[in-house]
């Protein structure tokens, strides 16, 4: 059988490949259609072929990249020919891809996130007919599967396959320490890690924090909103590390963190979560989207969305009683090696092609 699993954007790579990786070991012929990540680290090739096809002048620059995208797709419409299976991972310009996808059956969709976080005009309408131009499509939730459903999509062509926990970050040959000031730290700490958006809710962990007593917040990522009143909010025993952290840095603030705490006001599924179940880590998650699913399997502490009384408290219970994080991280790690691992979701991912190959 030969895939093709298609980012043009390289938005997802660590998904990208660690599903290829996977489904290579279960025997699949597996090309990586996409561009060259321009932010850091990728995870090598494991098994599978690359082929950067998409965007190769542009190089991140947005006029340039919007220029190339339609010729691009033009030109993958004929090497989509090669392939039994086209695997969307995401489209780029969806209010025009519907019409510029290949004519190859049968289509898959992954859609990591059923609605967008932060839509621009039209898009809930493209996003619609994506949804419908597909022969499957792929969520990582039974939440997600709901807000596909009300979104038009057609309920037996909607799967869900989970995400996968990415433990390839657990073992990369080479580790960087984290910085002085912070390998010099006692005490507990909890750990935001993640791109910092208003939806993630670092103001709502903030304001939490200043009824947690006796350890640290570390909030960690690449921030795209002004920082300003974040650090404003900002109570003792906070430290920001507000940039991006590749994946040589990103384990040992993981190994370090006593818990990692997402505050979501809203999400289906986060990389951050699978990136903690990976390290085995206790969480304390809001209760959004695809997060109590999660939870489900004793990896979690789930509070109510935009609760800071109720965050503030499952923060100072797991911190005062390490029984109780053991047992989290012991749920955590089962999870990560059993409906969470790459090579169950390459199971059940080649179940479904399987399935739309034989109808």
């Amino acid at each position: 059988m030969k895939v093709q699993l298609v980012d043009p954007s390289a938005f997802t790579p660590p998904y990208d490949r660690s599903l290829a990786a996977a489904l290579a070991r279960a025997g699949v012929d597996v090309e990586l259609v996409t561009s060259r990540f321009l932010y850091g680290t990728v995870p090598p090739a494991d098994g599978y072929e690359v082929k950067e096809f998409f965007y190769r002048r542009a190089g991140g620059r947005r006029a340039l990249k919007l220029a190339e995208h339609v010729p691009d797709m033009l030109r993958y419409r004929r090497h989509a020919e090669r392939a039994d299976i086209v695997h969307w991972q995401w489209l780029s310009v969806e209010q025009i891809d519907a019409w510029l996808l290949p004519p190859r059956r049968p289509r898959v969709l992954t859609a990591h996130n059923v609605v967008a976080h932060e839509s621009r005009p039209g898009q809930s309408a493209a996003r619609k007919r994506v949804l419908r131009s597909m022969d499957a499509v792929v969520v990582h939730s039974e939440y997600g599967r709901d807000q596909a459903v009300g979104l038009g999509a057609d309920p037996a062509r909607l799967h869900v396959i989970p995400h996968g926990a990415f433990d390839y970050l657990t073992r990369q040959p080479e580790e960087r320490p984290l910085p002085p000031e912070l390998a010099a730290v006692d005490g507990p700490v909890v750990l935001f890690f993640g791109l910092i958006r208003d939806y993630k809710g670092v103001d709502l962990l903030l304001r939490a924090w200043r009824s947690v007593p006796d350890a640290e917040l570390w909030v960690v990522g690449m921030p795209r909103v002004d920082m300003t009143p974040l650090r404003s909010l900002a109570p003792p025993r906070v430290r920001f590390v507000p940039r991006f952290v590749s994946d040589a840095e990103l384990p040992a603030y993981f190994r370090r963190a006593d818990v990692v705490a997402l505050p979501y006001r809203d999400a289906d599924q986060s990389g951050v979560l699978y990136t903690a179940l990976a390290f085995g880590k206790p969480l304390v998650l809001s209760d959004v989207g695809g997060f109590g699913e999660v939870a489900a399997h004793g990896a979690a502490r789930l509070v109510p969305p935009g609760d800071e009384d109720a965050l503030a408290a499952a923060l100072r219970e797991l911190l005062g009683d390490a029984a109780a994080r053991a047992e989290l991280a012991e749920a955590a790690s089962r999870a990560a090696a059993g409906p969470y691992s790459w090579d169950t979701v390459a199971e059940r991912t080649l179940a479904l092609y399987r399935q739309l190959l034989d109808a």
